[in-house]
């Protein structure tokens, strides 16, 4: 594991309509996620945050229903880039949100750098819906269909350019909530998913050992992109679109640590941390404690 690691926040509330979640990558701070890495033998480089446009209320791209997309947009673009520079310093990235439309620009950053780039899309949607599809038009739903290639030119040549991750190189742990046309997708494409009807069937120790031996065979670099959604809402109440019957707190230490021991998590992003819905800042804290894990941290 690099021993640097450069934190970027992204305070994105644009790609969803429950406010609040641009605080996210403050709350993340605020439960010391700084001090917590430092005292793991770390050099954290926190890199401030990516500029994001404030609006009081949604715009509608008349076209495709899509809410503030040249906002999302360009956020993403300016976040694509600062990725780039902070693996050209051969550090780890490590991006606080903000709503999970940020994983667009996080997976143009790093994709460039990957032969065979792989990703852990932890979370209890598929975020993999089309304007086509999408019910509501938030971009919070579309961006690993994005990251396949599949939307809007807009979002999908962020980083300049196209289809930044294969079908097939992507493993989904923790669905519990999928709308029709994502469904199709992913049986079109052929995407592996664990639902929670596999993570409680097989258990957290064979669903992840299964996605390291997956993704050790086809990729060189793995992302992880975890959505505190993919939690239980008892464990993880600050989050927008909370789905029950989720992962508990204990599977999900379990899983990173899993993770750190393979050693194969080349990038992070800990994304839908809301405050304003939370109890306590007890989601960022748990999403601090996550990392800490994801990190190496262990009990003895």
């Amino acid at each position: 594991m690099i021993k640097d690691i450069s934190i970027i926040g992204v305070p994105m509330d644009l790609g969803q309509t429950r406010r609040g979640v641009d605080m996210g990558p403050s709350a993340i701070r605020y439960a010391g996620v700084n001090e917590r890495l430092e005292n793991l033998g770390y050099t954290v480089h926190d890199e401030g945050n990516i500029q994001v446009e404030i609006k009081e209320r949604a715009q509608i791209d008349t076209d495709t229903n899509l809410k503030n997309l040249k906002a999302v947009a360009d956020s993403n673009e300016q976040l694509s880039q600062k990725i780039d520079e902070i693996i050209h310093l051969n550090r780890f990235p490590l991006v606080l949100g903000g709503d999970h439309s940020i994983a667009i620009g996080t997976l143009a950053g790093v994709a460039k750098h990957a032969e065979n780039l792989g990703v852990i899309w932890y979370d209890a949607h598929g975020d993999l819906n089309t304007c086509e599809t999408s019910p509501s038009g938030n971009i919070h739903g579309m961006p690993l269909a994005v990251s396949l290639g599949i939307g809007h030119p807009v979002l999908t040549n962020i980083g300049g350019y196209n289809s930044k991750v294969k079908p097939e190189n992507i493993v989904i742990i923790g669905a519990r909530s999928l709308d029709q046309g994502e469904k199709e997708l992913i049986k079109e494409k052929g995407i592996k998913v664990y639902t929670m009807h596999e993570i409680d069937r097989l258990g957290m120790t064979k669903v992840i050992g299964e996605t390291i031996t997956y993704l050790k065979e086809r990729t060189d670099s793995v992302h992880l992109s975890l959505d505190l959604d993919g939690l239980d809402p008892d464990e993880t109440p600050g989050v927008g679109t909370p789905v029950a019957g989720g992962i508990n707190y204990r599977e999900s230490h379990l899983a990173m640590e899993m993770l750190a021991e393979a050693n194969i998590i080349t990038s992070a992003e800990f994304v839908e941390v809301n405050p304003i819905l939370d109890e306590g800042n007890k989601t960022a804290e748990v999403a601090v404690a996550l990392m800490s894990s994801l990190l190496g941290d262990k009990l003895f």
